[in-house]
């Protein structure tokens, strides 16, 4: 399969859980649930998470194209699936059933995770390892604000 064809098929499944977080989520971030919480003054606005999520996924997509021209993609797959429903249910373990702390168990295994990726391809992929940092960059966000919430409310 050549680099294009994989970048648009993980394009479209990165995005489909985006979608599928979206739907997961409850109404989210405008519930009064979430309304209600103490966040961390460091929390950005509402499109900003649009923004970041879409650079992060477009990233994210050019990385996964790449690290897939492999002979051996087992392992590579694994990691892309785990971290598939890590990103997913954090959506449904946060928002829709206000578990804080699962969420936030939820988030540091996906830093972990992306750390993995990001360290473990490094030789494999050389420059092209620039592509996984905004999702790093975000996880590390991410696990702040969600840090935050836990430790204030």
């Amino acid at each position: 399969m050549k680099f294009y064809t994989r970048l648009i098929l993980f394009l479209i499944i990165n995005f489909g859980a985006l979608g599928l977080g979206i739907i997961l989520m409850n109404d989210g971030p405008r519930a009064s649930w979430y309304l209600s919480l103490d966040k961390a003054p460091w929390t950005p606005p509402g499109w900003v998470f649009g923004f970041a999520w879409t650079t992060v996924m477009i990233c994210f997509s050019v990385y996964m194209a790449k690290l897939t021209e492999a002979k051996n993609n087992k392992v590579i797959l694994l990691l892309f699936t785990i971290q598939f429903i890590l990103n997913v249910s954090w959506n449904y373990v946060f928002f829709n059933q206000h578990n804080i702390s699962l969420g936030m168990l939820n988030l540091i295994v996906l830093l972990m995770l992306i750390a993995v990726m990001t360290f473990k391809f490094k030789s494999q992929l050389k420059i092209y390892s620039i592509f996984i940092l905004p999702y790093l960059v975000w996880m590390l966000v991410a696990n702040s604000l969600n840090g935050y919430i836990l430790y204030t409310n």
